[in-house]
């Protein structure tokens, strides 16, 4: 039975800000609704690029939310601290009254505060030193997110800044799950958050020809494993599970919305960018979490892939999902929904597992038309489709060969 191996952990909370919604329950009612994306629109900034979008937060008002402590955290930072007391709250849980020294946060990023870094950069060279702002370092620091999340919450365990590229959100989870294993917490409140809206980092990777470029139907341009996709959008948000000891949650009555039973994580060590062409990679992170779970493969009715809408991305993973599962889960990616959020997806798609397995419900790819035939897995498109779910498993690949893995089951 899946989560005992080496003891699973409860998830007692749920925070998600992302361009399908504001909170987890908006968030989860667009993803599932089949509608067409919203939130993707031109960055001012960005003209000129071969891809100018990206899909943005809307409908949030950060600095009403969070008042003046906005001034001390940058983009990415905000949208974590929204999440997490969305989480937190979720939970039951008040931060006036918990232990605090026993409360964990762990929160994951690929590019932390590089949009005040930009928007700094500029003033350096349109303005002079004089006119530069001393908070580049605090706020441009990949940490500023962990450490304002603690802060707003009064969080003082053990805290860490996670960057494993698009991996980190997951690789955070992980991290608080072992966390709460060793007992080095009882409380963890984790995921990942990113706010990317720097032209250096789009015009980049416009040049590694890994954006998209439909600039005639942005909205339409992220479709993983479609046999005309071009590319992923970034998309920027947060994703926040609350984590306990059972025992704990037990103790105070909690909630349990799922079980996080399992964690793998691997290295391809094979291109600062690409992934294993044979997919061996994320095919032992896949194993890694199943063992760690005490799961079969058979027992995973549903996996949200990371899925990025990429050539190679979708071919390499979608092989190794196969070599590991077979065609027997159905598999989604709700990326065409949420965009890339590179150091976040792994915290917004578990988070998104969580209640794929609550609602018994999976989550379409909603800008599929035509599954490319090279892809050899069930690839649930248009429509979400009811499941009986058991046990699901949520996995994320990023930049320097780093595979990371989750397997979630019901309570």
């Amino acid at each position: 039975m899946a989560g005992t191996q080496h003891g699973a952990a409860a998830v007692t909370g749920l925070g998600l800000v992302t361009a399908a919604g504001s909170d987890a329950k908006q968030t989860w009612s667009e993803i599932t609704s089949g509608s067409a994306p919203r939130g993707v629109r031109t960055l001012e900034g960005l003209q000129g690029l071969p891809c100018d979008f990206m899909y943005t937060v809307e409908g949030l008002d950060l600095e009403a939310e969070l008042g003046r402590a906005t001034l001390l955290m940058d983009r990415f930072a905000q949208l974590a601290v929204v999440a997490a007391r969305q989480a937190v709250a979720d939970a039951g849980l008040d931060p006036a009254t918990w232990d605090n020294s026993r409360v964990a946060v762990v929160v994951g990023t690929a590019h932390g505060g590089l949009h005040f870094y930009d928007q700094q950069q500029a003033v350096l060279d349109q303005r002079g030193p004089r006119k530069v702002s001393p908070k580049v370092a605090p706020l441009s620091v990949n940490n500023n997110a962990a450490g304002s999340v603690c802060q707003d919450l009064g969080a003082r365990g053990p805290s860490l800044a996670v960057s494993t590229a698009c991996a980190s959100g997951t690789d955070a989870i992980g991290t608080a799950l072992g966390w709460l294993r060793a007992g080095r917490c009882d409380i963890a409140v984790a995921g990942g958050a990113e706010a990317l809206r720097s032209r250096l980092l789009f015009a980049s990777t416009c040049r590694m020809r890994a954006l998209s470029t439909r600039m005639d139907d942005p909205a339409a341009a992220c479709r993983p494993f479609d046999v005309a996709r071009d590319g992923f959008v970034v998309g920027e948000g947060a994703g926040m599970l609350v984590l306990e000891r059972p025992e704990h949650a037990r103790a105070r009555g909690a909630t349990v919305r799922a079980c996080l039973a399992g964690y793998g994580s691997s290295n391809d060590a094979f291109s600062p960018v690409a992934s294993d062409e044979e997919g061996a990679g994320i095919e032992r992170a896949l194993r890694a979490a199943l063992a760690d779970a005490g799961a079969a493969a058979t027992d995973i009715g549903h996996i949200n892939a990371h899925g990025t809408s990429t050539v190679m991305n979708d071919l390499v993973e979608s092989a190794a999902l196969y070599r590991v599962f077979g065609d027997r889960p159905l598999v989604t990616s709700t990326k065409a929904m949420t965009g890339h959020a590179l150091g976040a997806a792994g915290g917004i798609e578990a988070a998104l597992t969580v209640l794929a397995l609550e609602e018994q419900l999976i989550p379409p790819t909603v800008n599929l038309d035509v599954q490319d035939p090279r892809v050899p897995v069930e690839v649930v498109a248009k429509t979400a489709r009811p499941a009986q779910l058991e046990c699901a498993a949520s996995s994320s690949l990023g930049f320097g060969g780093h595979n990371a893995v989750l397997v979630l089951t019901r309570p």
